[in-house]
Parts: C-alpha cells; structure tokens; sequence
C-alpha cells in the first residue's frame, strides 16, 4: 500500500497533523495527484544536489503538466494549471528548495503513520494532545467571541449616547436663543426641566457605558493574562518537541485568531474612548464621569494593546540548514539557513513598510555577512498576517587577535549555546511599538563531524527546559528521566527513519545506557553519560552509537526497518533465548553493539539435539553501499570444506519465509551481468565453537563481496593468473590466501 493511501485511512486527529504541513509551498492537492510518482523519486538525496533536483523540478512540471490535460473537470483542471504557474514561479531559481519541501513532507508523513501505529503514547506526546487542552481551547472561543459581542453592544451604546447628546445639545441650544423676556414663563420652566431630565438621563447613560466598558477591559486583562498568554507559552513549548522529533506543530492559526479578535476589540475600546473624548468637548457639566474616568481607561487600553502586539512577534520556523530539516537549531558556520517570524495580529491598516532586523549574539564573534534586514510583508502567508522568512542568512566567526579561534572555556563547542534576535518598530495608532523576539537556542558548528553531539545539545535542552534563552544551560545541565529520554529517543526513529521504537526495543536501550532494572520509568540519566562518557568497553559514547545506527537505516536499510523485520536493539542473550528453540535457518537482524553504524544477522542451526547460533560480521555503510542489505540476504552463502555452498538464512524470526519478508525489496533482475554476493572465507566445520549450557556460539563469521560472473561458458584464458580483474585479485588478496581464493572460485 502506497503511503498516501496509508494516511488516508488514518483517524482525524492525525489527518489534522497532515492538514498543517501542506501548505502554498507544497498544496496538498499535487500530493493527492502525482502521490505515486512523488513516492518514487529520491527527493531527499536531492534536497543536497543541485543538477539531481533541477532535473527532478522538470520532470515534476511535465508530470503536473500531464495531469493538467488529463483533467476531465473542468474546475480541477484549471486550479491545477493556477497550482502549476505557482510551482513553477516559486521554485524556478531553487529547485533544491522543492526538493527539500517534498522531502520533509513525506518525512513528515512517515512519522504520523508511525505515531498512528504505536499502541501507546508517551507522557511527553499525551500532555501535547490530552482532552483538558481541548476543552480549554474551547472555552477560549467561548470567551473571545463574547467579548467580541460585549463590544459590539458597547459601539450601539456610544452611537445611542451620542444621539441623546445630540437631541440635548439642539434643544439646549434653542433654548439659548429664546428671547430672555420669556425665560421666566411658564412654558420656558417646564422646557428647562425637560432639558434637566434628559441631561440626567445622559449622565446615566455615560456612567453606565463607562462602567460596562471598564468590565470589559477588565475581562480582557484576564483573559490575556489567564488564557491567552498561557496558549502563547503552551504554543512555544510544543514547538520546543516538535523541533526534537515529536508531534507535528499546530495550533498557531488559531492563537493568530484569538490574539486578532482580542486586539480588535481593543481598538474598538480605544475608538470609543475617542469618541466619548470628542463628546465632552461638545457637552460637559459638573461631576461629569468622562473626564474623570477615561485617562485611566485609555492608559489601560493602551498599555494591554501594546504588550499583547509585542508578545503576539514570535519565531514562526526555527532557524534550520536546508541541507539538514529534520535537525533545526544547528547551524553550520559558511552554510545557509532559514527562519521566519511572524506578527499574530492582523493589522491590514500598516501602510508602511515594517523592516525586521536580524542580530546573532556575541559570545563567539559570530556575525551575519549577508543582508539582516528585511520587510515583513502580508503577501507572504495565505491567512493575511504579517510575515517574514530570511532564506539565505549565513554566519561567519571573526578570528581572534592572537589568530585563536573557538572556545576557550570549560564547554565544548557543542554546548555553548547561541541566540538569534529579531527587532522592528511598529507605529500604529500614536502608539511605538518595539517588538523583540528571539530564537530558541543554537549550536553552531564549523564542521559537519559535530552534528551528532550537536544534535545531542538541541535534544537535550528542549526536551528538559522551556526557558527561551537559559544560554548557560549546559554549565550546570540537569538529570533526564527514561521515561522522557526514551520517549525523545523513539521520535528519533519515526521521524528519521519512519518507525519509532517499541518497548522491547527501548528497554534493550535502557540495558545498554542503565545497566539492567527492573523498571526503567524512575532511573534518572546524566547528561554526560548520554553524551559525553564512553559504553564501557568502548571508544564511543551512547549517543554516537545510537546516531551512527539513525544514520545507517536512513540511507541503507529504510524499507526493511519501515516494515518492521529489522528487530534492531536486542541483546546477543536475548537474541539466543529467541532463536534457540526456532527452526534450523530462522534468523534475525540486529544493531552490532561493537561497532558503530553496523548490522549483522544470526541465524540458528541444530546439531546433535543442541542449538548452535551463528552471527555475521557486522555490515557498515561501505559494505552496503555496495549491496542492499536485501540482496546480502537473498544471494548469502556460506562456503564449508567439501560441501557445495548453500543460503542458511531461512526464515525471518519468528517464522516468516525470506522470500516473504524481503522479496519485494530484491534486486529486480539479480541474474544479469555480475552478480555480488557474499562468501564466508572460514568453513564452518573449522570453527571452534564456544560450549554454553544448552547450546553452542559462534563467533562473527568474516565476509566479503565476491564479483563472480554468471556466464556458464566463459571465454578462454590463456593467462595463468586468476580470472579476476588485477584490482579485485588485490583486493581478495589482502583478506585470504591466493590457496583459497582457488578453492572459491573452483567450488563456485
């Protein structure tokens, strides 16, 4: 099933998460139509090639281009065409930016499809979706919209107010005009006493307004500090987890809309302040409410107008390299980067150009050579707000006087933490704005072989702090809990890799980081043993060791690990307990704990009632450049003394036939040309085999790649060296002996 037709069938909740990342960049619509060509494609690989992308840019017209004419209806056709024009103009000068798009799309969908799979959710994602965070969200619609209502109200009672005010500053004047001899009659008393009660009922009415209007300033001061702030703070906190691999990020459409509606109802409150400022100047009397009430209300108004504008400038995209999506927060010094902010009130009535400016903080002489300002514009997003995205900035590191560069202090490089600042002046309605916002904070780098531990550095700060800018952090770096280390880990997995981990999976984790418990759930792990100290025994720490694997299943062994038939993190003794009492040729794939960035297999055979279990040695990046690790198991042979080679690997634990689990993921035509496969260059019945109590252990068995030719008449050679190419007999020559490598190919 295609993995567009596996996001469909999922649950709302989850299509809701999809909903959020197709956006103008990437309309949802194209995913819908070209689904299947889109999935073919190596957009990822593109995302860090230019020629590759422009030529995979092309190739995405004329596919979109195809379906354009092959639109029967006529209104999907012609928003096709539109979404076409669109693509095409955005992407034209930057096909890698496509690539990167689509790339971090299907990533992203891989990742819900995980989440979705997982039977159970940890403390960290529930606290993100519990039922209380609905019902609170609700309640804030409730009190929004009624406070929306109340100043609606207000604005009929001012324009009621100025009415009254009207009809009593026309008759009073009339009766300015009366001639003064009747000024004592009797119909001239019974008018001024008309004219007195309804200066009474214009006092009332005023007195009134002013005290509903001081209710609702006083509702939304609460609101604001009680609700609206504590969404805000909420909002920041998930896009904290959402940088580190957890939930996709959502919920800012919505806080854009209560923070608009409460600031347009505050505009509304100081506009008819205004008003009542400009009825005074007309009509006024002794004791009147206006005059000495308004001041203090207008300052209110003012003062909540301009910190709600002030808070609502926040870091809409984390900074983050193209060249590395799934890990923002990192920047590489002399490599490109991407953020945007955005205002989250709507203010259409702007009618300058609000300029933004970027500032990098000094603590390592870091500066921004490229262009650091530019204007935020409404264009930009599609919900009308003010938005700015800086695409190319770059950081450069001064040199020191003495020509030193880097940190001097007791911190390496990857935990000295930075903040990028963003800063405009916004002027609106007598009001100067100074809106500051930052970043949360970076781990800059000079070279690529520190994105591991750098990435360490984000994970940890944003999974156990939610201060914005604590750039001290890692002097004093507190403890993590398993259950919240864990759960950070698992995300690793389904976002890097599609599928996250499962509990057998986390506590073989938990053994290797911990040592063995009996609940992992209280143990508390150290930063520097996460990170910093090395696996005993070892020359690399925890944490290399897990990225190395990350690493190996994004660009070796995805397909197997989304399907689920790579176990992965089981111990060999948890490893023996399962195959030993399974059919002869039942193996299982497993993350080598002496290697970095290696997987082997270890299948089980029987001999003479006893299980005796036989590992590989581990296959790396090189080795499976060169050969899927599908192929590795459909072609395996292992070469015994006298005995015509033969595949040992039979069925994938617990019991599912090779062909079955792995052959969709084979070579599709394996037979044509040379052929690779792998050969053990020890027999089997040399081995010393190691007793344990019930059954036998080998040791890794060495392997290496053997180009062999499948044409039965091969054509005749004089020569008498080896039918192999100098280079390979080289290459054979440096693991066995020119004895064996005759005995391989005479038995093959």
């Amino acid at each position: 099933m295609s993995q567009w037709k596996q996001i469909q069938q999922l649950d709302m909740k989850f299509l809701e998460q999809v909903d959020y990342f197709y956006d103008d960049n990437f309309p949802m619509e194209l995913r819908q139509v070209l689904a299947n060509w889109i999935e073919s494609q190596d957009w990822e690989t593109a995302t860090n090639h230019e020629a590759m992308a422009t030529v995979l840019f092309n190739n995405f017209l004329i596919q979109l281009e195809r379906q354009c004419t092959q639109e029967q209806n006529f209104l999907h056709r012609h928003n096709l065409k539109r979404i076409f024009h669109q693509i095409q103009l955005r992407y034209k000068a930057n096909p890698q930016h496509l690539s990167a798009v689509i790339s971090n799309c299907l990533r992203e969908e891989r990742r819900i499809i995980s989440a979705a799979s997982m039977q159970e959710q940890g403390p960290l994602e529930k606290s993100m979706q519990n039922s209380a965070a609905l019902e609170k969200q609700k309640n804030l619609d409730n009190r929004v919209a009624v406070i929306r209502s109340s100043v609606q109200l207000l604005d009929q009672a001012v324009k009621h107010l100025e009415d009254m005010q009207d009809d009593f500053d026309f008759r009073y004047k009339t009766l300015q005009l009366r001639d003064p001899v009747e000024r004592n009659s009797q119909n001239m008393k019974q008018e001024v006493m008309a004219l007195q009660e309804i200066l009474n009922r214009l006092d009332y009415k005023r007195k009134e307004i002013l005290s509903k209007m001081a209710d609702v300033i006083k509702e939304i001061d609460a609101l604001v500090a009680s609700q609206l702030m504590p969404e805000l703070q909420e909002w920041k906190r998930r896009q904290q987890i959402a940088c580190i691999g957890g939930p996709v990020l959502t919920g800012l459409d919505q806080l854009q809309n209560w923070f608009t509606m409460t600031a347009q109802s505050l505009f509304q409150i100081k506009r008819q302040l205004d008003k009542l400022g400009e009825l005074i100047v007309k009509v006024t009397y002794e004791s009147d409410p206006i005059p000495l009430q308004r001041p203090q209300m207008e300052e209110q108004v003012k003062y909540l107008i301009y910190h709600l504008i002030k808070s609502s400038f926040v870091v809409e995209k984390q900074p983050c390299m193209p060249t590395h999506p799934q890990k923002p927060l990192i920047i590489k010094t002399q490599v490109q980067f991407t953020t945007k902010v955005r205002l989250l009130v709507k203010l259409p009535e702007v009618d300058y150009q609000l300029k933004v400016k970027t500032t990098f903080d000094n603590t390592r002489q870091f500066f921004i050579p490229t262009n650091n300002t530019k204007v935020m514009d409404v264009e930009e997003s599609s919900n009308g707000c003010l938005s700015v995205e800086f695409r190319h900035l770059q950081l450069k590191e001064k040199k020191c006087m003495s020509g030193a560069k880097g940190n001097e202090g007791p911190l390496t490089v990857t935990e000295e933490l930075h903040s990028l600042s963003f800063e405009a002046m916004l002027c609106l309605q007598g009001l100067d704005i100074d809106l500051e916002t930052c970043s949360l904070p970076l781990v800059v780098i000079s070279n690529v072989s520190q994105l591991p531990a750098g990435w360490a550095s984000v994970m940890w700060y944003n999974l156990l702090t939610d201060e914005p800018k604590n750039l001290a952090f890692f002097s004093n770096p507190p403890r993590a809990s398993w259950s919240q280390l864990s759960e950070v880990l698992s995300w690793q997995f389904s976002s890097f890799a599609g599928r996250g981990l499962n509990k057998e999976q986390l506590s073989m984790l938990g053994d290797k980081l911990l040592g063995q418990h009996i609940s992992y759930n209280d143990c508390q792990v150290s930063w520097s043993k996460f990170c910093k100290e090395n696996i005993p025994g070892k020359s690399f720490s925890f944490w290399l060791w897990l990225d190395s694997i990350l690493e190996l299943i994004k660009k070796h062994l995805l397909p197997v690990w989304i399907d689920g038939y790579i176990m992965g993190f089981v111990s060999k003794e948890m490893e023996r307990a399962l195959l030993k009492d399974k059919e002869p040729g039942t193996f299982l794939l497993r993350f080598s704990e002496s290697h970095l960035g290696g997987i082997t297999f270890t299948w089980v055979e029987q001999e003479n009632g006893e299980a005796k279990f036989i590992s590989v040695e581990p296959y790396t990046k090189n080795r499976l450049s060169a050969l899927p690790i599908a192929d590795i198991i459909r072609d395996y042979k292992v070469i015994a003394d006298g005995i015509v080679p033969e595949n040992p690997l039979k069925f994938l634990y617990p019991d599912i036939p090779k062909d079955e689990a792995f052959g969709k993921h084979y070579n599709s035509q394996p037979n044509r040309g040379k052929q690779q496969r792998f050969s053990s260059t020890h027999t089997v019945t040399e081995m010393k085999l190691q007793k344990q109590t019930m059954f036998f252990v080998c040791p890794y068995i060495p392997t290496i790649l053997i180009p062999i030719s499948l044409n039965t008449t091969p054509p005749p050679c004089s020569s008498p060296e080896p039918p192999l190419s100098p280079g390979m007999s080289h290459m054979l020559s440096e693991h066995i002996s020119a004895y064996e490598i005759e005995s391989v190919m005479s038995s093959l």
